[in-house]
This record gives structure tokens, C-alpha cells and sequence, in this order.
């Protein structure tokens, strides 16, 4: 017998001889109610809650009581996260029918503006862009039901009921508009003259996920390299470099950071920004209010990009692209690049609230993410709150 069949054998027998033992009903509502003090504790944003606090309504307090096993646990843990109206907070795992998550697995941007629920962008290449939807188009129905009960219901399902802010009902329209991960979405969408038609859109959890984690083209002694929504994969980090060797100095370059909505990690990151930089320099300030909360001492730190060494280092003019599909490191790239002197043009990107953390419950295992730090430019304005320039036409 071979030491892997010899190791498999063993372990085999000692998950026999020992099974591991499901959660009690007991302890899956533990870490449901665990659930709530991490978040009171540790939310970055609590200004955002009312009362400046993570509280539940009486439907929610009743679903967790209710809590008894791994099904009952997530389903709770998804409502629950709702009241933070942050698109940044969300769970570990899902069901096959759970809402799907905004902006990476939607193709609206929609804001309640003076009573209409406008679409602001359009994503490129989208369901919805393909159907002919169109910035400045409204969504007046979600599954024939007209939107303002449909949003009015979407709240009223989690115990939240009266008149709504805009953040509330532009959150709850996005999400609807995102639809049930397993389905079809049944949009009505009126056009600025009157005009409503009925679209039928497949789930964005059908799209195949690009394998290349950048696309990389020249035109007119001008490259772009797109980011394949691949922040997050350390394999873009050679693909970069590759795109990058060998480049005339001065040449243009643009990042189009344009798909980039399901985040990322700093270090892919930094190693972008590393081509254009000779010292080490500051991108990004971060701070952590829920430790002050906790200890009453403030902590905050500046994040540092360091030149990547020999042979990666490229001089000339970098222009940076962003849109509504910019979320989360995405938005750190842009702030960062702004901070290094970069042109950042586009539309207003996903503001995706600061830094997330993974919190393992500790009978269940289920994993919840919300946002622990803030995170600002180097200027000090919040990540959140970043403008992009207008786009220049020249390289389109």
C-alpha cells in the first residue's frame, strides 16, 4: 500500500472511530445570537445604523430565537444582514434561490431619485445591456409587481415597516433587480418617453467566468489591460507582469478596472501599482473604530506600495478606469493610482464600504463577512466618497 493510500486508510479510521458531531439546536442559535454581538462589536460604520447601533427588528429577534440547525442558521444570517443596507455584508455560503450579490452578480445600478427608481448604469456587455436598457431608463416593476410595493414588501418581510429613505429602497431595488440566483428576472423597464416593456433576464449565476485574468490589447502606441474581475487570484499578478515586460518607456497605459466588483486582495494590488513606482509611497489610509469601540484607543495606518524591483518599472502616463463594477479593492487600485498622480475617469464606482472581515461562527462554522475598517485616500476622504474625472475619448 502506497503512504497516501496508507495515510488515507488512517484517517478514515479515526473519522470512524471518532465522527464529528453536528451543532445542537442550542448552539445553532448561539451563533446566531453571536452573530448580532459581532456585528455590534465590529461594524465599521455604525453612524450608518439607527441609534448608531446594530439592532433587530421583532420579526428578526423572532427568526433567531427560532433558530435550531445549518439551514434555519443561514437564512436568518442572510435577512439579518440586510438591516446594515450595506452590499458589502455577506454570507459565507448561500442557498441555490438566495438573492444574488450586488454589484458582482448585477447588471443595474439603480437609485430611488425624487420618487422614480432610476437605472444610473448599465453593465457592459450585460443581459440587460444586450436588451436594450439604458442609463436614464426607470425600473417600474419587479415580477409585475409594481416596484414601490415591491420594495415596500422586501423590507416589510424583515419586520421594517413605514416610509423609507432613499438608501433604503435604491438598496433593496438593487437587490431585487439582481433577482433569485436560480431564476429568470422579470423586469419592467419604462424609457424617458413613457414607454414600458417587459424583459425577461436569466440570472448573472449563469455567465461563465473569464479563465484569463486580464485582457491586454494595444492600439495607436496605447496599451490597455483590462482586469478580468481577477483581484482577488494571485495568478493576475504574473499575467500583469507578462503584459507589462518589455514596454517602451513613456508609453501609455490604461487599467480598466471597469469589471472588477467581487473584490480582491491587496496584494494583487499592490503588485499592479508596483510597476509605477521608484520608492515606496502611500495609497491607502485604513482604520479600525471597532477596536476603538472596544478598547477606547484609536488605531488607524497607512498602507505603503513598494517598487517591484528590477526590470519592473515602467515610466509613462497611467490612466485608470472605473465604473459602477469597481467594488471593493477595485476601489483601493483606483484611490490608490489617484494617490500615485494617475488620471481616474469614469463613472462614480460601487462604494463598496471599507474593509471586510470573515468571522467563523464557532458551533456552526458558517462564515460571515461585513466590513471591520474604514478606508480613506491619502487625502483623507473616504473610499466610499472618491470621484472619478470625466472619461477622455481618445483612447476609447
Amino acid at each position: 500500500m502506497s503512504p497516501l493510500k496508507k495515510l488515507l486508510a488512517l484517517m478514515s479510521f479515526i473519522l470512524a472511530a471518532n465522527p464529528i458531531s453536528a451543532a445542537t439546536p442550542e448552539q445553532y442559535r448561539s451563533d446566531a445570537q453571536g452573530m448580532v454581538m459581532l456585528i455590534q462589536d465590529n461594524y465599521a460604520y455604525p453612524e450608518r445604523l439607527p441609534e448608531g447601533t446594530f439592532k433587530l427588528t421583532e420579526r428578526l429577534k423572532a427568526e433567531m430565537e427560532r433558530v435550531n440547525d445549518a439551514d434555519s442558521l443561514l437564512a436568518f444570517a442572510e435577512r439579518a444582514l440586510f438591516l446594515l443596507e450595506d452590499h458589502h455584508a455577506i454570507t459565507g455560503s448561500s442557498f441555490d434561490d438566495s438573492w444574488g450579490i450586488v454589484p458582482s452578480f448585477a447588471d443595474l445600478w439603480i437609485e430611488r431619485q425624487d420618487g422614480v427608481y432610476r437605472i444610473t448604469a448599465v453593465r457592459e456587455g450585460s443581459f440587460s445591456a444586450k436588451a436594450g436598457v439604458r442609463v436614464g431608463d426607470t425600473l417600474t416593476a419587479v415580477s409585475k409587481i409594481g416596484i414601490d410595493e415591491a420594495v415596500a414588501s422586501f423590507w416589510s418581510d424583515l419586520g421594517r415597516t413605514g416610509a423609507l429613505t432613499d438608501q433604503e429602497a435604491s438598496f433593496a431595488a438593487r437587490i431585487l433587480a439582481a433577482g433569485r440566483r436560480d431564476r429568470f428576472r422579470a423586469l419592467t423597464i419604462t424609457t424617458a418617453d413613457g414607454k414600458a416593456t417587459e424583459h425577461a433576464l436569466p440570472s448573472l449565476y449563469t455567465v461563465p467566468f473569464n479563465p484569463n485574468p486580464i485582457t491586454a490589447s494595444e492600439k495607436d502606441g496605447h496599451l490597455t489591460i483590462k482586469i478580468n474581475d481577477s483581484l482577488s487570484n494571485e495568478v493576475t499578478i504574473g499575467a500583469f507582469d507578462l503584459a507589462m515586460t518589455g514596454l517602451r518607456a513613456g508609453l501609455p497605459v490604461t487599467i480598466d478596472l471597469t469589471n472588477t466588483p467581487g473584490g480582491g486582495n491587496t496584494v494583487v494590488a499592490r503588485a499592479i501599482m508596483g510597476w509605477f513606482v521608484l520608492q515606496p509611497r502611500l495609497y491607502q489610509i485604513h482604520s479600525s473604530p471597532g477596536e476603538q469601540r472596544r478598547t477606547g484607543v484609536p488605531r488607524q495606518w497607512i498602507e505603503q506600495v513598494l517598487p517591484r524591483g528590477a526590470g519592473k518599472y515602467h515610466a509613462g502616463p497611467v490612466t485608470v478606469r472605473v465604473g459602477r463594477w469597481t467594488g471593493s479593492m477595485g476601489e483601493g487600485l483606483a484611490v490608490g493610482f489617484h494617490a500615485l498622480g494617475a488620471r481616474v475617469e469614469g463613472d462614480r464606482m460601487g462604494q463598496l464600504l471599507g474593509a471586510i472581515e470573515d468571522f467563523r461562527l464557532p458551533h456552526s462554522g458558517l462564515v460571515i463577512k461585513f466590513p471591520t475598517e474604514k478606508l480613506f485616500g491619502v487625502d483623507g476622504t473616504p473610499r466610499e466618497d472618491f470621484k472619478p474625472l470625466p472619461i477622455e475619448k481618445s483612447h476609447d
